[in-house]
């Protein structure tokens, strides 16, 4: 299966080939696992590679229920899910993104900027719906007092795991795309740092056994991350079109008031409601039983503000540099069109003086 068609071959396993073939070799790859279920031998060691591991039977009053918890077997799912998010980027890029940039013409640095933008609003769309979906399924919208109660959440249900590990998957596969899409040095700290931070808030919920309140802050995030890249699309195709910008602004700064309210209300006063228990390591309620200490609780609250500080800080700059842009762009073309005027006028002064004034030797009659 070819993704992209090539004026010329490269050597083998060079780095041009492992450019120019790392979809197709990370097809190959994930077709070698889904051909090792077709037999019996290999079915259990494939089966690692594609289903969510640890699942516990957990009894409630209508039966059985089956959850899962979290392992060191699933960094071997997310390694398949990385090379599926591989393949998936490519295909973006080559059926729906690469027509796009031949039709608008863009310089190098806007053809960067309308790649990434594109990828990501095919992502952040899709994170979307997927994320909305659980979050009505599960009720967390519909009972916000979910989010807390019975912390730690160490059991989750099937599509919660699901959706947290194929978001981890998303982004490290990120990680090689920086080299695979030949992004420019002076864009790779600022993309690193955008990778690390998802990492780390992601990896940071699973772990600690806040999924819930993470579904809801990542349903938000990317839900402010849709409009900017959205805009920023728009923008490409045409520079005169801005408006998609404003309502991303209102956006983000509504996202950041109820992302502040749900830390405040979880972490604040929701936690501290959870019955203090025994440390118990093998349970998973190592950090409830931090979370019950209000000087560790407060320390939390304190990063989350002052993260959301800065982002609403810059984000602020953002928003003055653009109108101061965008004012001095307007009082320059002002400046233009009357100096323009004033010049018409000249003209048309200079040719009705010409037609009654005396030839130049007689000027003095």
């Amino acid at each position: 299966m070819a993704f992209r068609r090539r004026a010329k071959s490269h050597p083998l396993f060079s780095q041009e080939f492992l450019i120019h073939n790392h979809a197709d070799i990370g097809f190959c790859l994930v077709l070698s696992v889904l051909i090792a279920l077709m037999f019996e031998v290999t079915a259990k060691t494939a089966f690692l590679f594609i289903l969510p591991q640890y699942n516990v039977s957990v009894p409630t009053a209508d039966g059985e229920l089956v959850q899962y918890h979290y392992g060191l077997k699933d960094l071997v799912t997310i390694l398949f899910y990385i090379f599926i998010a591989i393949i998936l980027h490519a295909v973006v890029q080559e059926y729906a993104l690469d027509k796009i940039n031949r039709r608008l013409h863009l310089s190098k640095v806007k053809h960067s900027k309308f790649n990434e933008s594109g990828q990501l609003v095919a992502f952040h769309l899709t994170s979307v719906i997927w994320c909305l979906y659980v979050v009505v399924t599960e009720g967390y919208i519909s009972n916000p007092q979910s989010l807390w109660e019975n912390y730690p959440h160490v059991y989750l249900p099937y599509q919660v795991k699901f959706f947290y590990l194929c978001q981890l998957a998303y982004w490290l596969h990120a990680l090689p795309e920086l080299y695979f899409q030949k992004v420019r040095k002076e864009e790779i700290p600022r993309q690193l740092r955008c990778i690390a931070l998802y990492l780390l808030h992601i990896a940071g919920a699973y772990l600690l056994n806040l999924t819930r309140l993470g579904l809801i802050l990542l349903l938000l995030q990317y839900l402010a991350e849709f409009f900017f890249h959205m805009a920023r699309l728009v923008y490409f195709t045409d520079e005169n079109n801005e408006k998609l910008f404003n309502v991303w602004a209102v956006v983000f700064v509504v996202t950041r008031l109820f992302t502040l309210t749900l830390y405040i209300l979880v972490i604040g006063f929701g936690l501290p409601r959870v019955e203090s228990q025994a440390l118990d390591p093998e349970r998973g309620n190592f950090f409830s039983f931090l979370f019950n200490n209000i000087l560790f609780r407060m320390s939390v609250l304190l990063l989350v503000c002052l993260f959301q500080a800065s982002v609403m800080w810059r984000f602020i700059h953002f928003q003055l540099r653009r109108w101061r842009e965008y004012w001095n762009e307007q009082s320059s073309r002002k400046r233009a069109a009357a100096a323009a005027s004033t010049k018409q006028q000249t003209k048309l002064l200079k040719r009705d003086s010409g037609t009654f004034s005396s030839p130049p030797g007689f000027a003095f009659l």
